[in-house]
């Protein structure tokens, strides 16, 4: 797997707990949630390259 790029994000606190507690329900972490939902969002929006 190719090395993930880290990056400082800042983000209200009331979103987080929201975001922690939909993680929770969906046993991620908050981050692997959080790049879930961007690349469902990314691929959604047709954002995301085809696979090989």
């Amino acid at each position: 797997m190719a090395k993930k790029k880290s990056f400082p994000l800042r983000i209200d606190p009331d979103l987080y707990e929201v975001l922690q507690k939909w993680a929770a329900d969906d046993f991620r972490s908050v981050n692997s949630h959080i790049e879930y939902l961007l690349r469902d969002a990314a691929k959604k929006a047709g954002r995301l390259p085809k696979k090989k």
